[in-house]
């Protein structure tokens, strides 16, 4: 009787963790955020931050446009410091010592035209991007019951080699909103270790939900709070604001 009993536990915990499905609990996290119709009319989004580094906070503005442009502005000792830049081509940092423009390598440009192509939302028609979805079941985090989702993405190419572009979400299974993203760092002095993303404070910017505090770090490490203090949609910006500055100067000589 014992055995039939744990038997049947087991198979009803089964049935309630597939009851949902993957597409279901994204369907789910979009219609609760704003629906997918209001996602697809997104065109930008400008995001006013304070990142807390070692108790002195740093004012940040990030920007995300549909046509793949992006950057982030830092704002440090009176200096202002352009990071992540990509203009659909070129992928560009300001050196921090030098204050100088530099552009990345190939190998990081290319990696950044796949990222461009997940605005507004990795998730968003995942298919059509060639992307695919595992529900991996549920996961208590901290008292919180959430799904755990794997996101596998096109490959990125590490010292010349294509290698797993993926991530793992742990939807709140209450609200189907990401509380958690795990990702496996490919480069630099981290790699091989996890990053850790943790998200909360969601709140409404126009019809649409964002979360408005991050923290950003290694997984059982310790991590960078970012505080959202604005987000702007589809904000007016000129191209020239996302183009490596000797472009500027060489069309401004024309």
């Amino acid at each position: 009787m014992k055995k039939i009993l744990l038997f049947v536990l087991a198979v009803s915990a089964s049935i309630t963790v597939n009851s949902q499905t993957a597409d279901e609990i994204i369907t789910n996290y979009f219609e609760n955020t704003g629906g997918m119709e209001n996602w697809g009319k997104l065109e930008g989004i400008q995001m006013s931050a304070k990142v807390n580094q070692g108790g002195m906070e740093i004012p940040l503005e990030i920007t995300q446009l549909k046509n793949g442009n992006q950057m982030t502005v830092i704002n440090f000792q009176g200096l202002e410091l352009k990071q992540g830049v990509f203009d659909g081509e070129v992928l560009w940092n300001t050196n921090f010592q030098t204050q100088k423009a530099e552009k990345s390598d190939q190998e990081s440009t290319d990696n950044m035209k796949l990222e461009a192509k997940d605005f507004p939302d990795a998730f968003y028609n995942y298919r059509e991007k060639g992307y695919t979805v595992e529900l991996l079941g549920k996961e208590d985090l901290e008292g919180t019951e959430t799904f755990k989702i794997k996101l596998n993405k096109k490959p990125m190419t590490v010292d010349g080699k294509e290698v797993e572009n993926s991530s793992v979400y742990f939807f709140d299974a209450e609200n189907f909103v990401p509380i958690v993203i795990h990702s496996e760092i490919r480069r630099g002095p981290n790699k091989g270790m996890t990053s850790e993303i943790k998200l909360s404070d969601y709140q409404e910017v126009d019809g649409l939900y964002f979360p408005f505090s991050m923290i950003q770090g290694i997984k059982d490490g310790i991590g960078q709070p970012i505080t959202m203090e604005k987000i702007e949609l589809n904000p007016t910006l000129d191209a020239s604001a996302f183009k490596f500055p000797e472009e500027i100067t060489e069309e401004g000589n024309k």
